[in-house]
């Protein structure tokens, strides 16, 4: 993996600093001793007091035993949590022919972190006997030895150490020869046989003793060995070696055949007594699975790859025989130099696949490093990529803790793949990587928040109960119980909003429903507060501000305000036959609860008892003259007039106008058509009559009062006539104008005033208070009497 040197300067720097908080012991190791091939569950020492440590704390604190390659020598007891053997251990099998036989292991104490180093020394006992590599041993001398001659022997294997392995040899009774035991330099007992008598090949040409081969165990162990004694004739000259001692060096990678070293001697006799053979006279089992010797030419080859990792060294007798018997003898030493063929290994202990986020300094994963080769090939080096929030730190030798740089956001990042790099120093350098997976746990720390800060939600107004009026939605970025959203409905902060029987929330999704049907003249938008809560421990929440509109539905119908339409005393309009086309014969007031273009009015008049005589405008309901009026117009006029909104689909009322046309404003007021006929039928009509004209004649007077009334009200900006104020300014504004500028025309405003004595609140415009005048004068005086008239009535 490609790294610069900076970032691996700053991972490696953690090798060289030793932890001091982790350590109790110091750097010595605690180290206890068992026999090999005891049984399982043997008590072994008291971890607890050993440790200096309270009882129970290892329990508290998460104690476990490490062993290279995890294999478990040891188990604690988990109710003493004393150390107690966990398999029948064979000292021969773990260390071979190394004494003392140590099992190092560690004592790891999880919360806090604590490492304790500890040794398991395993102690040898006498399980293995003696034993020849072979079952006879070819021994020739000849005749002319002398006594005190001596001959070694092949020695006897055994794999135990110590006072266990091979301490003596005896030979069988016999009357030419006895045997003594020599130390060898590499620690071991070599037998040798002593020539006491003269030995004569006529006599006795062969002999065969029993070489025994005894341990110091107790009781001892014994092997055998028969050794056959071959006489042979004289035989002046025995086979010399050149030297003594050959040192070769081969590489642990040899291939098979390899040449290691050839050994050469030389024998001064002629014929057959100066034909040497070379054979392997003392080695090893190891030594003889792994060579071969040339008996011709003294080769020695490979017959089987060598480890160092193995056996680092091997020694060898060789010996050369003639012909005659004779033999000379030589030590061939080989050391196995070592290759960088094993890659590093690394062994976890400890891994903890998740993590809680928001928690500084969690340790990870613990392990340990190992190389079996030696020198720089052993020597290893560990990092794991840039850029992430963890950091390597040696403990012990050879052990790292992988902890937490800080404190991990889980909504940042969910998991981590590391990779453990172990690289030694060797040529070519070898690599080892090991893959964790981190994954990090939820915490609650974070609110839920809503999509939107407001929402705003349209409604129509006399909607079914139980509607869905629309959703909101908060999300949470935490995870499992801390993700999961419930909505509920917060407290208005107007009292006096109804919010329990207008809406509610479904916990779970969010969705808005309104609980009745609404009324848009009644309540035009209410909103209210959401809020969202998490499930975690502490709960976060938060809120959100929704806005619900109305939406207007076309459900009332226009309503007329004049002329009224209660039944009562129909109200009759009076138009002078000389009115001039487009002349304003009233105003048909009306207004709309509604709202916007439900509320917008149209008129239309459907029915006249004249048709072409009257039109209305659509927009503002003015009814005027369409043409100029004639002699021969009836008298009596009654309109029917269409008041229609501008809904889906539209409402209307239908509205009936009385019209009378007059020759001025002398004429006596005339009652409706169909009065007029009901009271044909009646006798007192004269009666009427005559008090219709006595009205008339006092509605000239109080005309001409008025006038001057009006005048003086004008000039002062106040003014009463008949007892009714004269509006001023802007129609009322509860009264919408249908022509849709909020006030009725300046020029067109009528003066309203209550029905005395009714104790009813009925509009009533008031009729013309000008009597008629008989017509006097020229057109263009009866043309501004007639203006004055209107004024005096609309202004």
């Amino acid at each position: 993996m490609a790294r610069t040197n900076a970032p691996r300067n700053k991972r490696q720097v953690t090798v060289f600093i030793m932890l001091m908080v982790l350590w109790e012991v110091g750097s010595e190791s605690i180290q206890y001793s068992v026999l090999e091939e005891t049984e399982v569950g043997t008590f072994v020492a008291n971890l607890t007091k050993d440790l200096g440590l309270r009882t129970g704390e290892l329990a508290a604190r998460g104690a476990r035993l490490v062993f290279k390659g995890n294999r478990q020598r040891l188990q604690l007891d988990p109710q003493t949590y004393d150390l107690l053997l966990n398999e029948k251990l064979d000292r021969e099998e773990l260390c071979g022919s190394t004494e003392p036989c140590l099992l190092p292991f560690q004592v790891l104490l999880e919360n806090p972190l604590q490492f304790f180093q500890a040794v398991l020394r395993l102690r040898d006992v006498n399980d293995h006997a003696p034993e020849f590599l072979e079952q006879e041993i070819l021994l020739k001398i000849p005749e002319s030895s002398h006594p005190g001659t001596e001959f070694p022997l092949k020695i006897a294997e055994d794999l135990d150490v110590g006072s266990n392995t091979v301490q003596n040899y005896t030979i069988s009774t016999n009357a030419h020869f006895h045997l003594i035991t020599r130390n060898h330099s590499d620690g071991r007992k070599h037998p040798e046989l002593v020539l006491d008598k003269v030995l004569d090949r006529e006599e006795q040409p062969e002999l065969r003793l029993t070489l025994t081969a005894l341990d110091g165990g107790s009781p001892p162990r014994t092997g055998t060995s028969c050794v056959l004694i071959v006489v042979l004739d004289i035989n002046d000259n025995a086979p010399e070696f050149d030297q003594p001692l050959y040192k070769v060096q081969v590489s642990e990678n040899s291939p098979i055949g390899s040449l290691v070293v050839t050994v050469s001697a030389r024998d001064l006799d002629a014929g057959t007594h100066g034909e040497v053979s070379y054979s392997f006279f003392q080695s090893s089992n190891q030594g003889i699975q792994v060579f071969e010797i040339n008996s011709g030419t003294g080769e020695i080859r490979l017959k089987r790859m060598l480890d160092f990792e193995e056996i680092q060294s091997y020694s060898m007798e060789i010996e050369a025989s003639d012909g005659g018997g004779l033999s000379g003898k030589c030590t061939v030493a080989i050391e196995v130099m070592d290759v960088n063929d094993n890659a590093p290994e690394l062994t976890t202990s400890l891994l903890t696949s998740e993590i809680p986020e928001n928690t500084p300094d969690t340790v990870v994963a613990v392990f340990e490093i190992s190389d079996p080769d030696s020198g720089d090939n052993g020597k290893m080096m560990c990092f794991i990529q840039d850029h992430l929030p963890f950091l390597l730190k040696l403990t012990l030798e050879n052990f790292y803790t992988l902890v937490t740089e800080g404190a991990l956001d889980r909504e940042h990042q969910a998991e981590y793949n590391i990779t453990i790099t172990v690289t030694d120093m060797g040529t070519p350098r070898l690599k080892t990587e090991h893959h964790i997976t981190v994954l990090v746990s939820d915490v609650n720390d974070n609110a839920p928040a809503f999509t939107q800060t407001s929402y705003t939600l349209f409604i129509p107004e006399n909607n079914s109960p139980a509607l869905h009026i629309g959703s909101v939605s908060a999300t949470d970025r935490d995870a499992g119980a801390n993700a999961q959203v419930a909505y509920s409905l917060l407290q208005p902060q107007d009292p006096s909003l109804p919010l329990d029987s207008l809406v509610s929330i479904n916990a779970d999704n969010g969705h808005l429903f309104a609980l009745r049907a609404l009324d848009f003249e009644a309540l035009q938008a209410f909103e209210f507060l959401v809020g969202a809560t998490d499930r975690g421990s502490p709960a976060l929440s938060s809120q959100a501000l929704v806005r619900v509109q109305v939406l207007d539905a076309n459900d009332n119908a226009p309503f007329v305000l004049y002329p009224l339409q209660n039944g009562s005393a129909p109200c009759t309009e009076l138009v002078p036959r000389a009115a001039e086309p487009g002349y304003l014969v009233s105003k048909v007031v009306a207004v709309d609860s509604d709202s916007g273009q439900n509320a917008w009015l149209s008129y239309q008049l459907l029915k006249a008892t004249e048709p072409g005589l009257f039109s209305v405008w659509a927009h503002n309901g003015e009814v005027r003259t369409a043409r100029l009026l004639s002699e021969r117009d009836a008298a009596k006029h009654r309109l029917l007039l269409l008041v229609k909104d501008n809904g889906e689909p539209p409402l209307s009322v239908s509205v009936t106008l009385h019209v009378l046309l007059v020759d001025g404003f002398s004429q006596p007021y005339l009652p409706l058509p169909e009065v007029a006929a009901a009271e044909a039928q009646t006798d007192p009509l004269t009666v009427y009559l005559v008090i219709a004209l006595a009205s008339v004649s006092s509605l000239f007077l109080f005309s001409v009062l008025a006038f001057i009334a009006v005048r003086l009200c004008r000039r002062g900006r106040a003014g009463l006539v008949g007892g009714c104020s004269v509006p001023e300014g802007h129609f009322p504004g509860h009264l919408v104008d249908v022509s849709g500028t909020g006030t009725l025309s300046q020029s067109y405003q009528y003066e309203i005033c209550l029905t005395g004595g009714s104790g009813s609140k009925e509009f009533k415009f008031l009729n013309p208070v000008v009597p008629c005048l008989p017509p006097q004068g020229t057109r263009e005086e009866m043309e501004e009497s007639a203006s004055f008239r209107n004024n005096l009535v609309f202004n």
